[in-house]
């Protein structure tokens, strides 16, 4: 059993999580704010989720981030110092942070390409995407690696890497995200990035099990064939990632 406090100060709110055993397993701070409802709210699930890492004690913690530079400006600056709290406290831990960044797009960027979804990804999001890793590097926070939504243009990818790693982050990698496309998407996205120095890898889910899991959950598929067909895909996507 957990037990969790929160004080609410007139300047600070802290929050604190202790285990069974009676040791601090997560806590959590935030200016109180003229909202002391919100602020107890925030730093309970920042203690919450510190405790929870703590629990695990992964190599890795993995956050999976909406941003785009031109959205809600005050969901960006939120998101930036919760984001940078995580940062800096994984890496006091020696723990590292693989940040799964997505741009969905804004109204006015899809309205600006005629609403093709397609020329949004291909036209519009890479120089967001760039724009987003500077916003979030200027804010603190560090990823270890980066799980980018897929690029089709290999010189985009070298934009996203070289960012990625600026600065003395020579250590940082990228990693293709599937984003459950469909296949000639995906292959699409891993030529784009093979080669590229920075990228070191993919990170693909939905492409290659959803059909197969689907087919055996149905009774279409015998398990047999739907693990050796997962197989094969995910073996395929290799060989397509290793040109």
């Amino acid at each position: 059993m957990y037990v969790a406090g929160v004080d609410v100060g007139s300047t600070a709110t802290k929050a604190a999580v202790m285990g069974e055993d009676g040791q601090l397993v997560g806590t959590g701070l935030s200016p109180t704010g003229a909202n002391v409802v919100r602020a107890a709210e925030r730093v309970f699930q920042e203690a919450c989720r510190a405790a929870h890492i703590e629990e695990f004690d992964p190599t890795f913690a993995k956050v999976l981030v909406r941003y785009n530079p031109e959205g809600d400006r005050e969901l960006n600056t939120r998101q930036l110092a919760r984001l940078r709290t995580l940062s800096d406290w994984l890496h006091e831990l020696d723990r590292k942070l693989l940040f799964e960044l997505l741009v969905p797009a804004e109204p006015g960027q899809l309205e600006a390409v005629g609403g093709d979804e397609g020329r949004f990804d291909r036209e519009v999001r890479p120089g967001l995407m760039v724009r987003a890793i500077r916003d979030l590097h200027d804010g603190g926070v560090e990823p270890d690696v980066w799980k980018i939504e897929g690029l089709e243009d290999p010189e985009h990818c070298r934009a996203v890497a070289d960012l990625a790693r600026s600065d003395g982050r020579d250590g940082v990698g990228c990693v293709v995200l599937g984003r459950g496309a469909d296949d000639a998407a995906v292959e699409r996205w891993l030529r784009a990035g093979t080669g590229v120095p920075g990228y070191v890898g993919f990170a693909i889910g939905r492409t290659i099990w959803w059909d197969p899991l689907a087919g055996y959950l149905n009774g279409s598929l015998e398990r047999g064939e739907a693990a050796a067909r997962i197989a094969a895909t995910y073996r395929r996507m290799i060989l397509v990632y290793r040109g």
